[in-house]
Order: structure tokens, then C-alpha cells, then sequence
């Protein structure tokens, strides 16, 4: 089953292929250590969506919007079967390199979120990081999630939220490594989500913490531009770590205060059909 796309949909989705292309031609697979971005400290959207999915080997797995692949690369380590897909197929590309690189077989297809080419009820889980506020209609997005995933299966996303506006100076700030077109969600969107699946888990991360990224612009003076700070927190994981966990502890605490939660930078969530 598929959706007929209007022309402003097509239009957006074909300039967010040509920036992630771009974006792929550059990408230094050698460079991305997968692991890290499922279970480092400065990981806490994934380590919460680990904890809620639990085992996955032998499990089909979507990588939707797949970008470089580390999230495939993950999961076939660990036995599940994933298929990593994208609309930007550099990025397709890039994610087979570094699935052959670390010694899995992953299988690479490009896809439109909002009309999947796969079967109703054919997918364990699907997983998409940072790929929603990237779809001109996300809602539509999520109804195709629902239709390939199995009864009990689980649909898996974190994006960031729209609410925050220290993040939102950040956005402001860096033009250069963010698509015109995107649009971070409202956390209303978990209504959504509870209409469309039997069972929902979800959290959010980043508001005290985000302190993290003021330090790199104010103190550090990192051009973020030229850095993407979403990626820093990743790769530079140990030295940021002894700070980030006092802030996140902190965080912990705030977000118990009513309204605190839609502060947060990212959202998390996992639906289960």
C-alpha cells in the first residue's frame, strides 16, 4: 500500500536527498565506531529504546532512514536481520560499506517513509533515529510504521522536539549542517502515537544536560557549522562523560516537574502493535 505524495512533499523530500547525499559523499567510515552510539553515556535515547526492545536476534528489523548505518550494523551484531533503507541512496550506499567494514550482511534498499514498498505485518521491529522531522508529514510516517510491523511488534524513533529555546538558538545557528525543511516535533506527537498502537514507552532526554552544548559553542568556541555537536557528543564520549552524567542526573529530577519533560532536546519513544 502506498501514498500519493503532493507536489510541495515531493519537492521537500527530493532537496532532503540531495543534502543527505552530499552528507554521505563525505562520511569517513572508518571513522564511526557503531557501538558507541547505542551504549555510550551520551547515548541516553538509545540506551532507553535498548531497555524497552530487549532481545533482538532473529528478529527482521526496518532501519528506517538509516543514514550511515550504524544503527543496522548494531542489530545484525547482535543477530538481528535488517533491512537499512533511506531516501538518500548515498546514504544506502555508505551504510553497506560499513556493514561489510564490521563483518555483518545487511540488506540496503531506498525507501519513502510515507509509502513503504514492504507488506502489511512483515517487519519484528522498526527502528528510525532522527528521520521524522525530516518527513514532510509525519503522522503519515508513523501509519506506515504500523502497517509492516507484525501484531506485537515494535516501532522504535527518537527525534528532536521543537520546544527548547536554547536548542532552537542552536538550530538558528547551524545552518550549514541542517536541512531548511526540518521541523523538530511537538511532543504531542505521543498522542498520536498512543491512537495508533496498543502499548507506548516513552522519554526524553537532554535539558540541563544541553549545558554540554553551550559549553562547545561559548567556552569552546567549536564552529557549528563546521561540527556537527550532535555527532561531537558521540565521538567524544569519554571526555565529556564525567560532567554529562552529573547534568543527566540532574535532568532526571527536573523532568519530574510538570511540563519539564517538553523541554527536553530529543523524544524516544517505543510503540508496540
Amino acid at each position: 500500500m502506498t501514498n500519493q505524495l503532493d507536489g510541495n512533499s515531493e519537492q521537500t523530500l527530493a532537496k532532503e536527498r540531495q543534502f543527505h547525499d552530499r552528507w554521505a559523499s563525505a562520511i569517513d567510515i572508518d571513522g564511526i565506531r557503531v557501538k558507541d552510539y547505542f551504549e555510550a553515556c551520551t547515548a541516553p535515547e538509545n540506551r532507553f529504546i535498548l531497555r524497552q526492545i530487549g532481545e533482538v536476534r532473529d528478529k527482521l528489523l526496518l532501519d528506517l532512514g538509516c543514514g550511515a548505518g550504524e544503527n543496522s550494523v548494531y542489530f545484525a551484531q547482535r543477530g538481528a536481520r535488517c533491512i537499512a533503507a533511506d531516501y538518500s541512496p548515498g546514504m544506502v550506499r555508505v551504510a553497506l560499506q560499513l556493514a561489510e567494514k564490521n563483518g555483518v550482511k545487511i540488506e540496503g534498499c531506498t525507501a519513502n517513509a510515507m509509502a513503504l514498498e514492504f507488506p502489511d505485518n512483515h517487519f519484528d521491529l522498526v527502528y528510525a533515529a532522527n528521520l521524522l522531522h525530516h518527513i514532510p508529514d509525519p503522522i503519515i510516517a508513523l501509519n506506515e510504521m504500523h502497517r509492516v510491523l507484525k501484531p506485537g511488534g515494535k516501532a522504535c524513533f527518537w527525534d528532536p522536539l521543537k520546544h527548547n529555546p536554547i536548542i532552537n538558538i542552536y538550530r538558528q545557528l547551524a545552518t550549514e549542517v541542517r536541512t531548511e525543511d526540518e521541523h523538530p516535533l511537538d511532543i504531542e506527537i505521543v498522542k498520536s502515537v498512543r491512537a495508533l498502537f496498543d502499548c507506548v514507552a516513552y522519554d526524553t532526554f537532554w535539558l540541563i544536560s544541553l549545558w554540554t552544548f553551550l559549553r562547545f559553542y561559548l567556552i569552546e568556541k567549536v564552529d557549528p557549522n563546521q561540527e556537527r555537536y550532535w555527532k561531537k557528543i558521540i565521538i567524544e564520549k569519554d571526555r565529556i562523560q564525567p560532567s554529562y552524567q552529573r547534568l543527566e542526573k540532574l535532568d532526571e529530577i527536573l523532568k519530574k516537574i510538570p511540563g519539564a519533560k517538553r523541554m527536553c532536546w530529543n523524544l524516544a519513544v517505543v510503540a508496540t502493535k
